[in-house]
């Protein structure tokens, strides 16, 4: 297993910890390492998953540099965006629960992946004038989310807030994406993996087909959300280079240089 994705298991449980420093952006390896590792859980009976992050970041969402080195190159780019919304997808129609365990922030990409999740454990912010964030902010660097990734949000609070959230590209704070249904529960920094496990061993007591079966039920929509009618990634693809968004973007890149 590549080492971008830390394996480790608890029992029946599998952690898979992102790991590529310093902020886990999501770049074509890194989605497909995850697409293996989900994958090779099922494959080993694992009876549930727990996708975790570094100290203070899930995940930063894409990586726009690496995305933005693809220049002219269309089918780069859109291999590099497969690769995503392969990983989302994978998590969406995972056969066995998965628990997204927030350490930090998680915009863009990475809410997407929590919105694919079973539940959502987001890291209480220690510092309140410096909150832990999550959204989708999609608009703030010249995107568009796709209508099914737009779905994913308005099943997780409701169809008003999230054309507000979308349309703003907004972020909120972890204490705020509690209040909204954004994440289920918040706990410590350090805590969050060990309750991420904890919840998932209270589900893992309960009849085991029953649950899966009514867990499937229930996740239908979320399926049909990440449908490619719904997604339509070579539209998506072509609004990349458009000019308003490549200037944003470019823009996003010299704030990161500067940081």
């Amino acid at each position: 297993m590549t080492t971008r994705i830390e394996v480790i298991n608890h029992g029946p449980i599998r952690e898979l910890r992102l790991a590529r420093p310093p902020v886990n952006a999501l770049d074509t390896e890194l989605c497909r390492a995850l697409i293996a590792a989900v994958n090779h859980a099922m494959a080993e009976d694992v009876h549930g998953l727990v996708i975790s992050g570094s100290e203070r970041i899930f995940t930063a969402g894409m990586d726009v540099p690496h995305l933005l080195s693809h220049g002219e190159d269309k089918h780069g780019l859109l291999d590099s965006w497969q690769a995503f919304f392969g990983a989302v997808r994978t998590l969406a129609e995972s056969r066995i629960p998965v628990v997204a365990a927030l350490t930090g922030h998680a915009p863009a990409g990475g809410c997407v992946l929590a919105l694919c999740c079973d539940y959502r454990i987001m890291a209480r912010s220690v510092d309140p004038a410096q909150p832990y964030a999550i959204g989708l902010n999609e608009v703030q660097v010249g995107l568009v989310a796709p209508e099914g990734i737009q779905r994913l949000m308005r099943r997780a609070v409701g169809a008003h807030r999230a054309a507000n959230l979308l349309a703003r590209g907004e972020m909120v704070s972890a204490e705020r994406a509690l209040e909204i249904g954004l994440v289920d529960e918040l706990a410590d920094g350090p805590q969050v993996v060990a309750r991420a496990i904890k919840w998932m061993e209270s589900l893992l007591r309960l009849p085991r087909q029953p649950m899966l079966l009514t867990r499937a039920i229930a996740r239908a929509e979320l399926h049909e959300s990440l449908q490619p009618d719904l997604i339509q990634i070579e539209r998506f693809v072509d609004a990349w280079y458009a000019p308003d968004a490549q200037a944003a973007l470019h823009a996003l890149v010299a704030r990161i240089g500067k940081a």
